[in-house]
């Protein structure tokens, strides 16, 4: 399916996630885990996802790349958990200063997190 319209990246600060939108409509997002849990400059990204509807049309990327810049500017560290900011950081070299290794306190606040 097409975009009604050009899609945009909100903040949703409230849910822990930045959202791509598609008039006025969520159609993805990504999600992380505030800075202050493990790591006060540290911002745990660990999950993205499009509606398949939009699939194929590199949403998902505007959508990290808009989510991993406004992280930077904010001065935190990236600490890609998700398997999708993982594998974009390896195809965007200029962003790779920024994240941080994926430690297992990283992994333990997710689960704290999904509550598992």
């Amino acid at each position: 399916m097409e975009p009604k319209s050009t899609p945009t990246v909100e903040h949703a600060a409230a849910k822990n996630c930045y959202e791509i939108l598609d008039d006025g409509t969520a159609i993805g997002k990504t999600e992380y885990v505030p800075a202050g849990g493990v790591g006060q400059n540290e911002r745990i990204f660990h999950h993205t996802e499009v509606d398949e509807a939009y699939a194929g049309q590199g949403l998902a990327s505007i959508l990290v790349r808009h989510a991993l810049d406004d992280t930077i500017a904010a001065g935190l560290t990236i600490v890609p958990v998700c398997p999708y900011i993982k594998t974009w950081l390896k195809n965007h070299e200029e962003y790779q200063q920024h994240a941080s290794p994926v430690r297992r306190e990283h992994l333990q606040a997710v689960r704290q997190l999904a509550g598992t």
